[in-house]
């Protein structure tokens, strides 16, 4: 998946794609993937470090200069609702629609919940799950208008990319793992209310060299040993999975979630009951515990995190 430079393709030809977190890692190897094949680039990124305290005043300049002269870079705030309203406007105005929304913008501040900051909880949600509603909303009039524009043949894509933290689970990522929980939510959500719209909403888990495998302290073998196979897949071996996604290819698929870590491509299960048990009209929690525990037995979930679930060899 990271082998010879991509041709132009005709499927993403005259396609105006918006991706946020665009600047770096997974969103640029995504940006960069879908300029190669000729779709018209939206980068949106403020050059935020992985906590969201700091500003790269470079990390827009070098993105754009990395994706060249069919690409445009926006140094914009995805959690602030002026501003993403500033950008769908230059859209509108450059190309009057919207084909493909990528929202990977992320940041991450890690803390066990018995000291999480309510002030850090609420900015990781700011960027990672509000930003995403917010660019949805923004982008639902310019994604419409593509829809009218075609033949029919084509259909506007969403693009959330969430975490296998969400939904494993793992010590100290509260924040980071409920703000992508909340991605599916509104992945879901926007696949059932926009289907009306002939609009696809799904959602990518990936695994690869970000900032966010970066920061990861190796802490204890299980972690560096996850963080050692991670920092050996690039990120650009999630771009065709993501560009597959948002693609004609992909035509009919909505409301899912795919997971990719190099080569492995999954597609990954939702919450739906696996077990029922049925109590009497006069229950009390002894009756429902033993209605639940003979109907339940060996169904239980079990309790490992994604470092555990994921911690395999790569395949690049």
């Amino acid at each position: 998946m990271t082998g010879a430079r991509q041709a132009a393709s005709p499927i993403f030809q005259r396609r105006v794609a918006l991706v946020t977190g665009g600047a770096r890692g997974i969103g640029l190897a995504i940006a960069a993937h879908l300029a190669r094949r000729g779709a018209r680039v939206v980068v949106v990124d403020n050059g935020a470090s992985i906590g969201g305290r700091k500003r790269d005043a470079q990390a827009c300049a070098a993105a754009a200069e990395a994706l060249g002269p069919h690409a445009t870079v926006i140094d914009a705030d995805v959690g602030d609702a002026a501003a993403v309203s500033r950008v769908l406007k230059h859209v509108e105005e450059a190309y009057g629609r919207l084909d493909i929304l990528i929202h990977a913008a992320a940041i991450m501040r890690d803390a066990v919940i018995a000291k999480l900051d309510a002030a850090d909880f609420a900015a990781v949600l700011r960027v990672n799950l509000t930003g995403g509603l917010l660019m949805m909303r923004a982008g639902l009039p310019l994604l419409r208008a593509s829809v009218r524009e075609d033949d029919g043949s084509r259909e506007p894509a969403i693009l959330h990319l969430v975490s296998s933290a969400a939904f494993y689970g793992n010590i100290g990522v509260a924040a980071y793992a409920a703000a992508k929980a909340g991605l599916m939510a509104l992945t879901r959500v926007g696949a059932l209310e926009w289907r009306r719209y002939r609009i696809r909403v799904n959602a990518l888990m990936p695994f690869a060299a970000t900032r966010v495998t970066e920061s990861l302290p190796p802490v204890n073998p299980l972690l560096a040993s996850y963080r050692e196979r991670a920092l050996t897949i690039p990120p650009e071996t999630v771009a065709p999975v993501a560009a597959w996604l948002v693609s004609p290819f992909a035509r009919g698929i909505t409301g899912q979630l795919v997971g990719v870590r190099g080569r492995r491509v999954f597609l990954m299960s939702q919450p739906r009951p696996v077990a029922e048990a049925i109590v009497g009209r006069a229950a009390d929690e002894e009756s429902v515990d033993r209605a639940a525990r003979s109907a339940f037995a060996g169904r239980w979930a079990d309790l490992s995190s994604d470092l555990e679930a994921f911690n395999l060899d790569p395949l690049i």
